[in-house]
């Protein structure tokens, strides 16, 4: 059987040998080598072939990953509808000014925050029940809000819409980390989080289609009223089939066949969790065919662990930043296409809606892509930042630079690709640079926590008085992801002096070892500088080292 990635195995411990190096050297041949899937027991490169590892990589994308992006898409587009339906008549018919549209978006994002601790759930309840009850929850809220007659209804639907999506959405990227490395999960959060701007476009071009249709009903149904229907109910029909259909971790797929199941439980051996619980459930796995399992619990020693670690409040500081501007356009981007021409009728403003969130869509993936293939973020993050924050800013100065409409609706573009871009970045990040699968949870539901008080924010920066401009909400975007741009700047440097210290301790916990010392004392430094992480868990093995 042909061995798997041996060659980049042997090349990170060469590296690391090579007591010329500095350490700089010797953290670029770690990176390069352990983390692109060459760390762990030299016995488990035996266990299954390349070939075989790519054909469970190509279904669990085609099969898991898409499907949970469509779950999604569906949520995004639920929760966002209410841009196009405002615009649609559901202001004149619930008598909503500005301020108590913002307290509709608001009323969201207060549940939102305060279930992102849900997100553990994913280890507690086996996810395939989780996951549809979400979905249904979500669906059932969404077609309701078709019913409402008042205020006061709507809001208390949104609130309880903010707790359904609070429980599925911010713990995806956790998921997949049961099925995927590290150095695989920007692209395939990527996936995922790109069904958001393209399910913004959809629901742009849908807003259209349904608004001219409800036009001609007879009985005059309210469009605003049957987008909110057609576009919830699709929900409850998923959730029924994502029961059968959604595995609760890679040993439990229907869709793999047993040698597909079971190598993709071997591949993850080297992300198992510090507490030695992940190794248990993988190898009962293997032995018993893949068979249905109870989700293990939470390490609460590894939740304590991720909530001092001040990296991990850093990078929710940043997703914080990019949710002002993440979840403030997509509600309000119909409202500011109509106010860069106010002669465009309804229908033309939701088809113009959905161009910017098309470009973003590929962007998206290709950075997500290429950060994946390079095993950086912080170059990604920075620049896609900068990107957004110049589209902001454009849109900021379109009233002193006397931009035509066309300009400013084009500056759209940069913004949205920006934004959607980073926050995919933010997210994978967070993910990384955690050892343990409990370290990963509890930093996921953190970085929710803190970042999605970012739409509290955002959600209030287009007051109707400063139509059709909105310069101050455009100046608080800009700062925001300039913000984003400067804080994974210094992250990056602060990783890069973390990890240069993880391989300093490590030679020399392995030259007094060589010394005739006890050898396993000398590797305790390493659980210190970076935590137990994947190489560090080996015998023989580097540090965990930090995704820059």
């Amino acid at each position: 059987m042909q061995p798997l990635r041996g060659h980049r195995y042997a090349h990170a411990h060469d590296e690391l040998d090579d007591d010329d190096d500095d350490d700089d050297e010797a953290t670029k041949g770690l990176m390069g080598g352990g983390m692109g899937g060459a760390a762990g027991a030299a016995e488990d490169f035996e266990l299954y072939t390349p070939d075989e590892e790519r054909r469970v990589l190509r279904k669990l994308d085609r099969k898991l990953v898409l499907f949970m992006a469509g779950l999604y898409m569906l949520s995004f587009l639920d929760r966002s509808n209410i841009g196009n339906a405002r615009i649609a008549g559901l202001a004149e018919d619930l008598q909503l000014d500005s301020d108590r549209y913002e307290w509709l978006l608001t009323a969201f994002y207060v549940t939102y925050i305060a279930f992102e601790w849900m997100t553990l759930m994913y280890r507690i309840v086996p996810p395939h029940m989780y996951i549809s009850a979400c979905v249904f929850s979500w669906g059932l809220l969404a077609s309701l809000q078709a019913v409402s007659t008042s205020f006061s209804s709507m809001v208390v639907l949104r609130a309880l819409l903010g707790i359904a999506e609070a429980a599925f959405g911010p713990g995806l990227p956790y998921y997949l980390s049961f099925f995927f490395r590290r150095e695989e999960l920007a692209f395939r959060t990527g996936l995922f989080i790109s069904a958001a701007p393209l399910s913004t476009s959809f629901a742009s071009s849908l807003a259209w289609a349904i608004t001219s249709v409800a036009e001609q009903l007879p009985g005059r149904v309210a469009p605003w009223r049957l987008l909110f229907l057609v576009e919830g109910a699709p929900s409850l029909f998923v959730a029924v089939w994502a029961w059968g259909f959604v595995p609760d971790g890679p040993g439990e797929a229907r869709w793999l066949d047993g040698r597909e199941r079971e190598v993709a439980v071997l591949r993850l051996r080297r992300e198992r969790d510090v507490t030695g619980l992940e190794r248990e459930k993988e190898d009962a796995m293997v032995a018993g065919g893949g068979g249905r399992r109870r989700r293990r619990g939470i390490d609460l020693r590894e939740v304590a662990k991720t909530l001092r670690d001040p990296k991990a409040w850093l990078t929710a500081l940043m997703f914080f930043l990019s949710n002002v501007a993440f979840s403030s356009l997509p509600v309000f981007l119909p409202t500011i296409i109509q106010s860069i021409s106010p002669t465009l009728s309804k229908p033309t403003t939701q088809a113009l809606s959905a161009p910017p969130y098309l470009l973003a869509f590929p962007l998206v993936l290709l950075t997500a892509y290429l950060s994946d293939r390079h095993r950086r973020r912080g170059p990604y993050l920075i620049g896609h930042a900068l990107l957004a924050s110049l589209g902001y800013a454009l849109l900021a100065l379109s009233e002193p630079l006397h931009l035509p409409p066309w300009a400013r609706y084009l500056a759209l573009f940069p913004a949205a690709a920006g934004f959607f871009a980073a926050v995919t970045l933010v997210l994978a990040w967070q993910l990384n640079n955690q050892a343990s699968v409990a370290g990963r949870g509890t930093g996921v539901a953190l970085l929710g926590l803190v970042g999605q008080c970012g739409p509290l924010l955002g959600t209030r920066l287009y007051p109707e008085r400063e139509a059709p401009f909105y310069a101050t909400g455009m100046w608080v975007c800009a700062g925001a992801m300039l913000g984003v741009a400067c804080l994974a700047a210094g992250l990056a440097w602060w990783l890069g002096q973390e990890n240069a210290r993880a391989v300093r301790d490590w030679r020399a916990g392995r030259a007094r070892g060589e010394d005739g010392g006890d050898g396993d004392e000398g590797a305790v430094p390493l659980v210190a500088a970076g935590g137990e992480g994947e190489e560090g868990r080996s015998s023989g093995g580097g540090p965990f080292l930090f995704m820059l």
